[in-house]
């Protein structure tokens, strides 16, 4: 089947499951995704980010765990660190070792509440070691056994408009919604706050450490 017929075909197949009003630009949805993180990004508290790296700094080894999306973040979050020379590991790999009171837990948790994290934090807490959670939710049982918070306001009531008013951008923004968060699909807006902050840390370790680009090349796998 050569390229148009295959066009053709997807086209059809289109308007046979889908119908209504037409889909809003995928540029507005970016756009107003981006402007509702740089609204997160304006109200990280400066002390909240000051303890989340001092504590990567203090730590022996840092271990990271997050469910889900999150989970994802968690993972390239460690990854990443092992590029800088930190010790880390995640949570409920095959080859993560015991977990030490001079340790660090970093959880990555949208709602502060996700079972399999929250039991993480409680047994660093019965260890001794320190627990850093980066979450959505300004109340939760991991707030209260964390040592440091860092908290990116995911709340959807100060979303804004962007674009049209498609039924599409009514369905983003929560309005005659089903199980979709308003701006982003499924929660999506935590976990990509979450991701661009752990990068960001990132940036900022490179720059405390002096790293070098060789430095973190030479830490890449090479058994790809």
């Amino acid at each position: 089947m050569n390229s148009d017929k295959k066009i053709n075909k997807a086209a059809t197949i289109m308007s046979q499951h889908y119908s209504g009003e037409p889909c809003i630009p995928l540029k507005d949805i970016i756009l107003m995704m981006v402007s509702r993180i740089g609204e997160i990004a304006e109200g990280l508290e400066q002390e909240q980010v000051d303890c989340f790296i001092s504590d990567i700094i203090r730590a022996e080894r840092i271990f990271v765990v997050g469910a889900g999306r999150s989970g994802f973040v968690a993972k390239s979050f460690a990854m990443r660190l092992m590029h800088l020379g930190f010790t880390s590991y995640v949570v409920g790999e095959t080859v993560t070792p015991a977990f030490h009171p001079n340790d660090s837990l970093i959880a990555f948790s949208g709602s502060g509440k996700t079972k399999s994290v929250l039991e993480a934090c409680e047994t660093t807490r019965q260890i001794g070691g320190h627990i850093c959670l980066v979450t959505g939710s300004p109340v939760s049982p991991m707030k209260e056994l964390a040592n440091c918070v860092v908290l990116l306001n995911t709340e959807e009531n100060t979303c804004h408009q962007v674009g049209p008013d498609h039924f599409d951008l009514r369905q983003l923004r929560g309005e005659h919604r089903s199980i979709s968060a308003p701006c982003t699909p499924l929660g999506t807006l935590f976990e990509t706050s979450a991701m661009l902050f752990a990068d960001s840390v990132i940036s900022a370790l490179i720059e405390m450490k002096h790293c070098s680009i060789e430095e973190i090349r030479d830490r890449y796998t090479n058994m790809q």
